[in-house]
C-alpha cells in the first residue's frame, strides 16, 4: 500500500492530457472543452459574475469546425479567472427540447452565493429561473502553492479516522473561529484535532452541492436545508458555501489550504464522495447536465424508459458504462493531482459494482480500472458496502483493496452494551477483527472499518439516551430514519437530571469508545462523540443545517471528561501494537491460534459463550504470535456488560506486573488482597497491560 510519498504536483502534468476537459486557462485565452453526442450546435455563454443576468459574450461553436467525435472544443482569447460561463445546447431532434443550459459537468468551480443558504436558482415560475439564472461553472486558474506539501502516507494499522462535516464543525458560535462553517474556520480547530491523535480526516461530502433543493420543490421541507451534501452538483468543483469567499472560484484555494494544513499536521484527508446518484434525481427532479447531455448513457434505465432507483434518491448513476467509467476515473484522478487528496469513501458503493441493466457484477469494470490506475494505485479506497436497493457487500465487496464500513461490527457492539442477551459469541468475533466476514481477505481485520456511530444514525451520547428516533423535525412524519438502533436509554428516553442515569450514560459511552480502541480493525467515530454531542434522538439529520446538527464547543463537565478519555484511548492504541495486530487468531499456524489470545469466563471458570455478559480477553504481545520485530506488552482486558458484578482472575500475576491503564468507571478499580483478581463493575470496562 504504501509508496514513496512523492510530490504530488509532479503527477498533475502527467495527467492532464487524460483530462482535457472543461475549462484550461493559457496566458490570456482560455480553452473549453465539452463532451455531448446530442447537440447539433452549442453556444458558450460567458458572464463577469454569477450575479450577471446577460452573458458578457456569446461564442458560436458549429460542428464542422469545433466537433470531434463526442467532444466540443473552442479557443477564446480576453478570457480570465473568475469569469462564468454556461454552455447551451441546440437540437433539431423532436425527442429534445430545441435549447436548453448545461452546467459543465467537468467545471473546476461552480459560482455560488456569498451567504450560505441563499438559493442559486429561483424558484420555478419565477421569470428569472431561465439560463442566466441557471448556476454557472467559474473559470479558475491552477497557480496554488503547495510548497512541500506531501502525502502523510498513513499506514492502514495506524489509521485513526474522525469523520466530519465542513460546515457543522465551526458552524456554531461557540467555535469562536473568524469565518464559521468554512474550510478556513476548520484549519483554526485542527488542534482539537491534532490533541486527540486523529491520523485521518474523512470529510462528508465536499463536492458542489445545492442545500436549497428542497426550496426548488413543493415540499413540505421547502424551509429545510440539505445539510449533508449527499447530491452531487458537480464532480470537479468543491463546494462553493464552504469557502469564506466562494462566488468567484476562491472556493477552490481555501479548500487546497485546508488540506495543505491538514498535511502539516500529519494528518490524511479521506473524501466521502456520492457517485451513485445525483443532485438531478429521479423524473421530476431538475436538469442541470446528465439528463440533458445523454440520460441513456449516464443513468440506468428500466424497461419503460424509467430511473431505476437503487441510491434511494430517485436514480442511479450508471457507473459501468464506458463513458461515465472514464467521467469516474477523470474526477477521481481530479481530486488526487489537484487537491492532493489521500483516500475516498465511497458512499453506497455496491452501485459502482452494478452493471448498465443493474445486476452486481462479479467483477465490476469501474472497480476494477480504479484498482488498476497508475494514479490511483497509491490512494486509500473505502466501502461503504451496502446500498438502498438490499445489496449488502459487508464481506463480500468486489475488491481485496478496499476496506469496508463494517455494519455488523457497529450492530453487534451496540447490542451487546445495550444489554442484550446471547451476544458473547459475537461481540468476541467483533473484537477480533470480523474474521467471519474476512478471513479470505488480504488485509485481514484491517478489511473492516470499525464504528459505533457516524453521520448517519444517532451520536454516542443518543445511543445511551433514547430507546426511538426522534426525527420529526424533518417533517417526515417521523417515518424516515433506521427503526432498529440497538440503543437503550437506561431507564428515560432523552435529557434528565437524574445523577445515577446520567453517570451511567457516560459510563456506557466510555464503555462503547473503549470497545472501537481495543477491537481490531480502523477505528472510525463522527466529530462530537468525543465530547457527548446530541442530536436529541434524531437519527437522520440530513436536512438539520442547525445547532441539533453542529458541533457545541461549549460541552460542561461530563464533556471535557470524556474528551481526556479518548485522547488516552487513543494514545493507548498508539502504545500498545498489540491492539492494531494485522492477523486474525486462526492463521494457519496452531501456536499462534493458541497462544496470541486467550479468554477468560467470570470466577476463573471457561467462558460460557451462549449465557455470560462479561468477559475477559488478553492479547499476547510476543513476537512469535504477533509478528512484531520484538516483544511487546500484553493487554488485559475485562468487559462487563451485566448489571452485576462480576469478579474475574488476573492471570500470571507472579511473571506480569499488570498496570491498571484505563477504566471506565468514575473511580479506580480496586483488585483483591493479594492482587490477582478484580471486582469489574456492571457495565463497565479496565484495560491492564504488562511486560514479562
Amino acid at each position: 500500500m504504501t509508496q514513496p510519498s512523492l510530490p504530488l504536483n509532479l503527477y498533475a502534468d502527467a495527467l492532464r492530457p487524460l483530462h482535457p476537459f472543461g475549462a484550461q486557462l493559457n496566458g490570456d485565452s482560455c480553452r473549453f472543452t465539452f463532451w455531448c453526442r446530442t447537440a447539433d450546435t452549442l453556444d458558450l455563454l460567458l458572464f463577469d459574475s454569477n450575479r450577471d443576468l446577460r452573458p458578457v459574450r456569446e461564442v458560436h461553436l458549429n460542428p464542422e469546425d469545433h466537433r470531434f467525435g463526442d467532444t466540443w472544443s473552442v479557443e477564446v482569447p480576453g478570457v480570465r479567472a473568475g469569469m462564468c460561463y454556461v454552455w447551451k445546447l441546440h437540437r433539431e431532434a423532436s425527442d429534445f427540447p430545441p435549447e436548453q443550459y448545461v452546467l459543465d459537468p467537468h467545471a473546476s468551480a461552480v459560482a455560488g452565493s456569498p451567504i450560505w443558504g441563499e438559493s442559486l436558482i429561483r424558484k420555478p415560475g419565477d421569470p428569472l429561473h431561465t439560463g442566466p439564472a441557471f448556476p454557472k461553472a467559474v473559470v479558475t486558474a491552477s497557480d496554488f502553492d503547495w510548497g512541500k506539501d506531501r502525502r502523510p502516507d498513513i499506514a492502514w494499522k495506524d489509521m485513526v479516522v474522525y469523520e466530519a462535516h465542513v460546515r457543522g464543525f465551526t458552524a456554531h458560535a461557540s467555535s469562536n473561529v473568524k469565518y464559521a462553517g468554512t474550510y478556513a474556520g476548520m484549519i483554526e480547530k485542527i488542534p482539537h484535532l491534532k490533541s486527540l491523535g486523529i491520523t485521518s480526516v474523512e470529510l462528508m461530502p465536499v463536492f458542489q452541492f445545492d442545500e436549497m433543493e428542497y426550496f426548488h420543490a413543493q415540499d413540505p421541507r421547502s424551509e429545510l436545508r440539505n445539510y449533508w451534501g449527499y447530491s452531487t452538483l458537480s464532480f470537479f468543483a468543491p463546494h462553493s458555501r464552504f469557502a469564506a469567499t466562494g462566488h468567484r472560484g476562491q472556493q477552490v484555494d481555501e479548500f487546497k489550504r485546508l488540506i495543505k494544513a491538514l498535511h502539516a499536521a500529519g494528518m490524511e484527508v479521506i473524501l466521502d464522495v456520492v457517485y451513485n446518484h445525483t443532485a438531478e434525481g429521479g423524473p421530476d427532479g431538475p436538469d442541470y447536465n446528465f439528463r440533458i447531455v445523454d440520460e441513456e448513457i449516464f443513468y440506468i434505465k428500466d424497461d419503460s424508459h424509467g430511473y431505476h432507483n437503487y441510491s434511494g434518491c430517485g436514480n442511479t448513476f450508471n457507473c459501468n458504462h464506458p463513458v461515465t467509467r472514464q467521467f469516474i476515473l477523470d474526477s477521481l484522478r481530479h481530486w488526487v493531482t489537484e487537491y492532493h487528496i489521500d483516500g475516498f469513501r465511497f458512499d453506497l458503493a455496491p452501485i459502482l459494482a452494478r452493471d448498465t441493466d443493474g445486476t452486481l457484477l462479479e467483477k465490476p469494470p469501474l472497480i476494477e480500472a480504479i484498482d488498476e490506475d497508475p494514479i490511483l494505485r497509491g490512494v486509500k479506497m473505502i466501502a461503504e458496502a451496502w446500498d438502498a436497493a438490499g445489496a449488502y457487500q459487508v464481506g463480500s465487496f468486489p475488491s481485496t483493496r478496499w476496506p469496508e464500513w463494517n455494519g455488523r461490527y457497529r450492530d453487534d457492539v451496540r447490542r451487546f452494551w445495550s444489554g442484550e442477551p446471547g451476544m458473547l459469541s459475537l461481540f468476541a468475533t467483533r473484537l477480533l477483527g470480523s474474521e467471519d466476514l474476512y478471513s479470505l481477505q488480504p488485509l485481514g481485520p484491517l478489511k473492516s472499518v470499525n464504528f459505533i456511530t457516524c453521520h448517519d444514525g444517532f451520536t454516542l451520547r443518543d445511543v445511551v439516551s433514547y430507546n426511538e428516533k426522534h426525527n420529526e423535525a424533518n417533517l417526515e412524519d417521523n417515518r424516515d430514519g433506521e427503526n432498529h438502533n440497538y440503543s437503550n436509554n437506561w431507564g428515560v428516553e432523552g435529557e434528565t437530571d437524574d445523577p445515577e442515569i446520567l453517570a451511567l450514560r457516560l459510563r456506557m459511552q466510555k464503555n462503547l469508545l473503549a470497545t472501537l480502541f481495543v477491537s481490531r480493525g480502523i477505528p472510525m467515530f463522527p466529530m462530537g462523540d468525543e465530547i457527548g454531542r446530541t442530536q436529541q434522538g434524531s437519527n437522520n439529520a440530513y436536512c438539520q443545517d442547525n445547532e441539533l446538527s453542529w458541533m457545541n464547543w461549549n460541552f460542561g463537565k461530563d464533556g471535557r471528561e470524556l474528551l481526556e478519555f479518548t485522547r488516552q484511548l487513543i494514545q493507548l492504541r498508539k502504545d500498545l501494537p498489540v491492539l492494531k495486530t494485522p492477523l486474525f487468531v486462526n492463521t494457519g499456524d496452531e501456536e499462534v491460534a493458541s497462544g496470541s489470545v486467550t479468554w477468560y469466563g467470570p470466577e476463573g471458570r471457561e467462558p460460557d459463550w451462549g449465557q455470560d455478559r462479561a468477559i475477559g480477553l488478553r492479547l499476547s504481545g510476543s513476537r512469535k504470535f504477533t509478528l512484531f520485530k520484538k516483544d511487546e506488552e500484553d493487554v488485559l482486558i475485562f468487559f462487563n456488560a451485566s448489571d452485576k458484578i462480576v469478579k474475574f482472575h488476573i492471570p500470571d500475576t507472579d511473571t506480569f506486573k499488570w498496570t491498571m491503564r484505563l477504566y471506565t468507571t468514575a473511580k479506580r478499580v480496586h483488585r483483591g488482597s493479594m492482587g490477582t483478581s478484580i471486582s469489574t463493575h456492571p457495565h463497565s470496562m479496565v484495560i491492564f497491560s504488562a511486560r514479562a
